[in-house]
């Protein structure tokens, strides 16, 4: 309603009156409305138990976030090994704290965490299933990195198709492309406790063992190599087979039977090295992507 004031030779004027209580409450919004509320109350209004009496997450939904967070932390492999050597080092912290002093803690937790990069380096290697301390291929394999820089181009654990639809049970361990040719390297953990000797370049026996099959193996895989990286190139690519042994004492340097080159396995990168160039650096090139094409990876990820 209106109520009509008049005034002495003034005309009158309408003050207006109290709103009814309900037109008040559909114009002015509470004061703890947000814009994205839905009409008619807060998301708490409805039901929605995720927030508080303040509007934020309730407390079961900020705990479920950070541990979704804590396990993707832990699913990562390399954020897992920081983690393990962060509590290496505090614990070798606190022992030289208690034992010496806190100069002493902070050298061992130094200590701790190298000597675990350093253990952590030594078994690294591009292929996964020579990531253990024993393995001979992570060991060659670190030597012929060292040839990168001259020249050579290397593919670790190829696979030997045999033909179209399948792979065979043939494994090249390193084929090495580079300026001296192309070399098929098989990398072998023999009991050291046992010789190696040869007979007249036909017979290699580890012990009373005769390794004619392993030699027949590593020459058959070369030869297979050789012909599909000729049919890829154009022009023919010969693959010497080798094989690097570690473990047993290698009496000679290099000992060539039933056409495999046979050394001692710290020696992989000696073998190679003091060889004459015969491969132009196109050469290289060629082959390297014909192989990398036509022999797979054994151990695909």
């Amino acid at each position: 309603m209106a109520i009509t004031e008049r005034g002495d030779g003034q005309e009158a004027r309408v003050r207006p009156g109290p709103e009814p209580e309900e037109r008040r409450d559909q114009r002015e919004p509470p004061l703890n409305h947000r814009p994205d509320d839905p009409p008619g109350g807060r998301a708490d209004d409805l039901g929605d138990d995720r927030f508080d009496d303040h509007g934020e997450e309730s407390a079961p939904e900020r705990a479920d976030g950070r541990a979704a967070a804590l396990d993707g932390l832990l699913g990562d492999p390399r954020a897992r090994r920081w983690l393990v050597r962060g509590a290496a080092a505090v614990a070798a912290l606190a022992v030289g704290w208690v034992l010496v002093d806190l100069r002493a803690g902070f050298t061992l937790a130094v200590l701790a965490v190298i000597a675990d990069v350093v253990r952590v380096t030594r078994k690294s290697s591009s292929v996964p299933a020579w990531q253990k301390s024993s393995a001979a291929e992570r060991r060659t394999e670190k030597q012929l990195k060292a040839l990168e820089r001259r020249g050579y181009l290397v593919l670790h654990a190829r696979a030997v198709p045999h033909d179209k639809d399948g792979v065979s049970d043939g494994r090249i361990d390193h084929l090495v492309i580079g300026p001296s040719g192309v070399y098929a390297i098989d990398s072998e953990k023999w009991d050291k406790r046992l010789p190696v000797r040869t007979l007249s370049h036909l017979k290699l026996f580890h012990g009373p063992v005769n390794k004619k099959d392993r030699l027949d193996e590593a020459r058959w895989e070369a030869e297979q190599a050789s012909k599909i990286l000729a049919g890829r190139v154009g022009f023919e690519v010969p693959v010497q087979p080798s094989v690097a042994i570690y473990g047993p004492s290698i009496p000679w340097k290099v000992m060539r039977v039933r056409d495999v080159d046979v050394y001692a396995g710290n020696r992989a990168r000696a073998y190679l090295r003091r060889r004459p160039k015969i491969l132009t650096d196109i050469d290289v090139q060629r082959i390297f992507q014909a192989a990398e094409k036509a022999l797979p990876p054994k151990y695909p990820v």
